[in-house]
């Protein structure tokens, strides 16, 4: 039996009169209907009011669309590129053009790659298959390039069957430009084409998907976790791939199965690691409590509606004549952008428009003001070498899980030093993860912007 979803109350922006963020999505414990006795499940709403939010749930087996928000507008797509280059790997295993046990040479171009990576040096040797997992556990920047000179000659060569493998799938809104997600504005997907994409590996490579089920790698004696945060941690998440740069914000493929029934749920744009994370659990929940109602023989056609809060019904308008004594139309319309409802004034004149003018010049609430704008750096630490900075990278990565969860790690140049660093904070963030690695004796700094 379908366990009842849980209620979620993080909150996802801060409401003001101009500009209010809805909460993270949840779904409240079912209620019971005294007249019939049957489960009441209630809306579930979505912070579709961030600028970059993009979701979509789909039913693995049949493709059917449970829920999308904004599902086909362009995104970045972030590392989760890495499972069209698996997808691409997979197929040339299965065809026989390449074999697990095959060696790739790291080459100076997949070895520069920034962070996240296994820092591999020019001419350093690795198998199909450990490249593979460290894609798939690690999202190891130049494990996806070696693998992709390895099967297309050139990373170039490999996007353009990325590309065309896009339009094979049906992906009409996606195209690459290198293997692993690093920032490109011309590289850019959408919400149904990454439940698409996922959904073809499931179909095409199920005897590979393994590969996305892995919570831990272990090379060379050390352990790598995975990124994605909801495998082992919410009952039948099995797979696929976290994202994030400063520019797609944070993202997330996910699919899970309960009770024969398997959903794909996909997040871009998320506002943090925890808060996409969420989304994505609950909309899993949702999904299956759509698909637990549906076999009991309810009848449910627009499954959507069960996803979000549906507008309220539009109030009731102010309305006041010009001239008239009793009431200044400056004011009524100022009333009424403050509750919401609108205003009707007969005939609109010169008063009209100087009241309109006067709202328009209102300070408006940003959406930075509103979340905290992700412009801080976390410096952990100053090296020597540009090697050492790297591993600091990934050993940072690692070891604090979510807080460094998908976020930007990089190695920058400082006269003979070489700082290793993540971007993508917001100030709270920054510091707060500066607490917690000092709390481990390990340097940290929080750098705002300069």
């Amino acid at each position: 039996m379908f366990e009842p979803a849980r209620r979620v109350s993080s909150v996802l922006g801060v409401c003001t009169a101009l500009f209010c963020a809805v909460a993270a999505p949840a779904l409240a414990q079912p209620d019971t209907d005294a007249a019939d006795m049957r489960p009441v499940l209630a809306d579930l709403r979505v912070p579709s009011s961030e600028p970059r939010y993009a979701a979509i749930v789909m039913d693995a087996r049949t493709g059917e669309v449970f829920y999308d928000k904004r599902a086909d507008s362009p995104r970045y797509p972030a590392s989760i590129t890495k499972i069209m280059t698996l997808y691409l790997a997979f197929e040339a295993l299965s065809t026989g053009r390449l074999h697990e046990t095959d060696i790739i040479t790291v080459s100076a171009h997949a070895a520069a790659q920034a962070p996240t990576k296994l820092g591999l040096r020019p001419g350093d040797t690795i198998t199909v298959e450990d490249a593979m997992h460290a894609i798939a556990v690690k999202s190891a920047n130049d494990m996806a390039v070696a693998l992709a000179e390895r099967i297309g000659g050139s990373e170039s060569r490999f996007a353009a069957m990325m590309t065309m493998k896009a339009q094979e799938l049906g992906m009409t809104r996606s195209r690459f430009v290198n293997a692993n997600g690093l920032p490109d504005s011309r590289q850019i997907t959408t919400a149904r084409d990454i439940a698409t994409l996922s959904r073809s590996v499931l179909r095409d490579f199920p005897q590979y998907y393994g590969y996305f089920s892995q919570e831990q790698f272990v090379f060379r004696g050390q352990v790598m976790n995975n990124h994605n945060g909801l495998l082992g941690r919410m009952p039948g998440v099995d797979g696929l791939k976290t994202g994030f740069t400063n520019a797609a914000g944070f993202n997330l493929a996910a699919s899970a199965v309960r009770n024969g029934n398997r959903l794909i749920a996909v997040v871009l744009g998320g506002s943090s690691g925890a808060a996409r994370n969420a989304n994505v659990e609950d909309l899993l929940l949702t999904g299956f409590d759509v698909e637990e109602r549906r076999s009991r023989g309810e009848t449910l056609l627009l499954t959507q509606n069960l996803f979000e809060t549906p507008p309220a019904a539009s109030p009731a308008p102010l309305q006041v004549e010009q001239g008239d004594a009793s009431a200044d139309p400056i004011d009524v319309i100022l009333t009424g952008a403050a509750t919401g409802r609108p205003v009707t004034i007969l005939p609109a004149g010169a008063t009209r428009l100087a009241a309109q003018r006067a709202i328009a010049a209102a300070p408006q609430a940003t959406a930075a003001q509103a979340f905290g704008a992700r412009n801080w750096t976390v410096d952990v630490g100053s090296f020597r070498t540009d090697r050492q900075a790297t591993r600091q990278v990934d050993y940072i990565a690692d070891t604090f899980g979510e807080l460094f969860d998908d976020r930007e790690g990089s190695v920058n140049r400082a006269g003979h030093d070489f700082h290793s660093v993540f971007t993508g904070f917001t100030q709270a963030e920054a510091q707060t993860a500066c607490v917690q690695v000092t709390a481990k004796n390990l340097p940290c700094q929080a750098v705002g912007p300069r």
